[in-house]
């Protein structure tokens, strides 16, 4: 039966359904998984390693040994600022960086042979005895390559130009331009002493199980001031872009579950349909509801394998094909996808083919062998009550599996119940509303509208089938657009790329001219007084090393004063103060006042220096950190800190083909400390720029699922358009009557679907972005226009031409099949 049945067309809509189901859903979760593995291996070249172990003392080699015998990779770090000494009396203040053989771990460490030449690959750093240079380097220490520059007591042979870092933006030790060399000369420049300010990194790379597992080991042994660092920790932007990247493909990939359900069912339903006719026969000739249960039910088991492994077959053929065409847009090694993504799409097709496809099919049992003669009795197979709280549980339970996230489970349920509460009535009322608007219509226009009416519940079905699909679509489109504008707004064209700080007072005009002399954009000067956390409301605080891990404790933090409330700050508690305000008040940053228990009303006790400043907590604010402008954790009124010593700072854009302004600048003003971030930012923006890749195409996938979907939904009444269009060509009518009613149906369906999902987007998408994004909501007018045309003219087309054997099979085939 299977195999007639499939000889006469009758199993495609469903087996198409069900493969590609089960093809996206696999191939989806295939491709996020490896694209997912390969953006994270990507995004660890930030830290130049997988994981890393931050202090500010020698670290225990023991610790490198039990890494390596656990199969990891390890190297070494050792940064400080120093001075380095050139050709006669030229020397400047440098940011040393020593490193060990296996440095990076991750990413690429780039060279040049000399100063500003085209940069190369460096399969490791500098060898013992010689330094790389940053290309500014050059110029202020009047070197070349094969000359020595001078470290402390040693003399280090200069053999390129570092050109790029993995881990350069690893932390604010980069005062000064970079001087590379090998981790074995530091004892002979003998500069490291007691009391200096080192920064020391242990780097460790492997697998993610090995690591994690070496991880919980080390954490326990580790002093206060000791830290392990990964991408959340040392890189926490580029952690939330990912994060944020890996919940919307995980939403994309819900999605599809959706989506393909509903295509299933109206596909299962149309099938039941059309063999209730075919059951009576076979009942009427003597077959029992038990052999008639067993035969469907083997012939969907069947059918249910042949598509899993089919639909997994082209899953995998999918995420290849996107790796394929992909590469440039995404230049990322993926990983390996491992057997979860087919498992999720095994599953998938067992679940639709038993909640979808199954009850439908299992009633034809109950089929009335009458119907053989009495035509109008009513249907055994249609859908009850208990069919729709099966299908919605095994939506939700799948969607929490391949999401792991119940918070985009709710999200999306959400939108799914204002379609499903309102879409239903709301349909009903505006079809039945054109039934006045058709009385006075012309003939082509009458006859859509009467289509609509003699069909209302049916039709309405349809209205919340569209709207479901159009609205998933939008969601996450309008999700996809809200992560790439923040994405871009916080990396804009000519962010600040370098930072100046301890500028002096008598320096600050004059610094002021020479930039607006250059030409340079700069932020406003800022004030900054560097103090000491030691006590809230009295309670003194522990130093960090007596703390526990995250618990408050005394800290240093740059204070600076501002009568009005800096640029990109938002108070989200309390009041700013008024400009001539003398009260001692200060505002924190939200992030800082919840890691060290501040409140507004708190009293803080800091040391400036030796002297104390007590200060209130007058409000909190939230502040963009990926800005690149200066912002600080605490703001006081700039009566409270005239009277404590302040250097100033700023940051400007500078273009890369510009850098050597900076030599002029750092000459002329010698005790202003230069901070490059622009490396830092050019990393920065690479890797939003391949996540955003990723999720558009991921978007582009679930396009196909949601067309999917409308066809279904065009297919589910197919069977009744064509009597009605055989009948209305028998009497007469003209193929372009039939066919222009056709077109006006489907879009006024499809225009009231878009209203649904217009309402429904803005609904699933105001919780998505609130409670799963971590981001604020902001309405899109731009959808209403777009929903309704996408509504009208995408169902329009897709219905007409689905339902074209309307008009193109002759009325006599039509009726002596049906």
């Amino acid at each position: 039966m299977l195999a007639r049945d499939w000889r006469g067309g009758e199993l495609g809509v469903l087996v198409a359904a069900l493969v590609l189901a089960v093809g996206l859903v696999s191939g989806i979760s295939a491709f996020t998984a490896r694209l997912q593995d390969a953006l994270e291996r990507e995004s660890h070249r930030f830290l130049a390693a997988d994981l890393v172990l931050r202090s500010a003392r020698p670290l225990d080699s023991a610790w490198l040994e039990e890494a390596e015998g656990r199969g990891l990779r390890t190297a070494q770090t050792l940064s400080f600022p120093s001075m380095a000494f050139g050709d006669g009396e030229r020397m400047h203040l440098v940011s040393v960086k020593a490193v060990s053989d296996n440095y990076p771990l991750r990413g690429e460490l780039l060279y040049a042979d000399s100063g500003f030449a085209p940069a190369q690959a460096a399969a490791r750093g500098p060898v013992p005895g010689e330094s790389w240079l940053d290309s500014r380097l050059f110029a202020l220490l009047e070197v070349e390559s094969g000359d020595e520059v001078g470290l402390g007591d040693a003399q280090l042979r200069v053999t390129g130009a570092v050109r790029g870092e993995p881990d350069q933006g690893a932390g604010f030790y980069g005062y000064g331009p970079r001087l590379m060399m090998h981790l074995d000369d530091i004892p002979a420049t003998g500069v490291v002493q007691p009391g200096s300010r080192v920064e020391y990194r242990q780097l460790f790379a492997g697998d993610p199980g090995v690591l994690e597992d070496f991880r919980q080991w080390l954490e326990p042994q580790l002093a206060g001031d000791q830290r392990v660092l990964d991408l959340d920790r040392g890189q926490p932007g580029i952690g939330r872009a990912l994060q944020r990247a890996e919940r919307f493909l995980l939403l994309a990939g819900s999605l599809a579950v959706v989506l393909a359900g509903v295509a299933i069912a109206l596909a299962a339903a149309r099938f039941s349909e059309r063999h209730a006719d075919y059951v009576a026969v076979m009942k009427s000739l003597g077959a029992t509801s038990g052999s008639i249960t067993r035969l469907y039910g083997g012939s969907l088991a069947l059918l249910g394998l042949a598509a899993a492994v089919t639909g997994c077959l082209l899953g995998w053929s999918l995420q290849a094909t996107f790796f394929r065409l992909f590469a440039d847009e995404l230049p990322l090694t993926p990983g390996a996808a491992g057997v979860r993504p087919y498992l999720v799409g095994a599953v998938t097709a067992m679940v639709c083919v038993l909640a979808f496809a199954w009850p439908p099919i299992r009633r034809l049992a109950g089929a009335s062998p009458l119907r053989v003669l009495r035509r109008d009795l009513p249907s055994a197979v249609r859908r009850s009550g208990g069919d729709y709280l099966l299908g919605f549980a095994a939506v939700v339970l799948l969607m929490l599996w391949y999401s792991q996230d119940w918070r985009l489970t709710a999200a999306v349920l959400a939108g799914m119940a204002v379609v499903v509460a309102l879409g239903v009535g709301g349909a009903l009322l505006l079809l039945r509303s054109g039934r006045a608007l058709g009385m006075r219509a012309g003939s082509l226009w009458r006859l859509a509208l009467g289509s609509l009416q003699r069909r209302g519940i049916g039709n309405a079905l349809q209205v919340v089938v569209f709207g479901l699909a159009i609205m998933q679509l939008l969601v996450l489109l309008l999700v996809r657009t809200s992560l790439l504008e923040e994405w871009r707004l916080q990396l804009p064209e000519n962010t600040p790329n370098h930072f100046l700080i301890n500028i002096a007072p008598a320096d600050a005009p004059r610094l002021e001219a020479a930039m607006a002399e250059a030409g340079l954009h700069s932020e406003p000067l800022f004030p900054m007084v560097r103090a000491r956390l030691m006590a809230i409301d009295g309670v003194d605080l522990p130093s960090r090393e007596d703390a526990g891990e995250d618990q408050p404790h005394q800290r240093e933090s740059n204070l600076t004063f501002s009568a009005t409330l800096p640029a990109d700050n938002e108070l989200v508690a309390g009041q700013w103060w008024d400009p001539d305000t003398q009260e001692s008040l200060v505002s924190v940053e939200a992030g800082y006042a919840e890691q060290m228990g501040l409140q507004v009303g708190d009293r803080m006790s800091l040391l400036v220096g030796e002297r104390p400043l007590e200060a209130k907590v007058a409000s909190l604010r939230s502040l963009q950190w990926e800005s690149m402008r200066p912002n600080f954790f605490l703001v006081f009124p700039p009566a409270v800190l005239s009277d404590y010593p302040a250097t100033w700072m700023t940051s400007f854009y500078l273009d890369p083909g510009d850098k050597l302004f900076l030599n002029r600048l750092v000459r002329e003003f010698p005790t202003v400390t230069l901070i490059e971030m622009d490396e830092v930012i050019s990393q920065v923006r690479g890797i939003i720029d391949q996540v955003s890749a990723a999720v558009e195409l991921v978007l582009a996938v679930i396009l196909v699922t949601g067309a999917l979907v409308l066809i279904a939904g065009v297919q589910a009444s197919l069977d009744e358009r064509l009597r009605e269009g055989a009948i209305l060509r028998a009497l007469g009518a003209p193929r372009s009557r039939v066919l222009g009613a056709l077109a006006i149906e489907f879009s006024v369906l499809g225009l009231f679907a878009g209203v649904l999902a217009v309402v429904a987007a803005e609904v699933g998408v105001g919780a998505l972005q609130v409670l799963a994004l971590d981001m604020r909501y902001t309405p899109s007018p731009w959808s209403w226009p777009l929903g309704l045309l996408a509504g009208a003219v995408l169902i329009g087309t897709l219905g007409v031409f689905s339902a074209r054997r309307v008009v193109s099979a002759p009325p006599v085939a039509v009726l002596r099949e049906l």
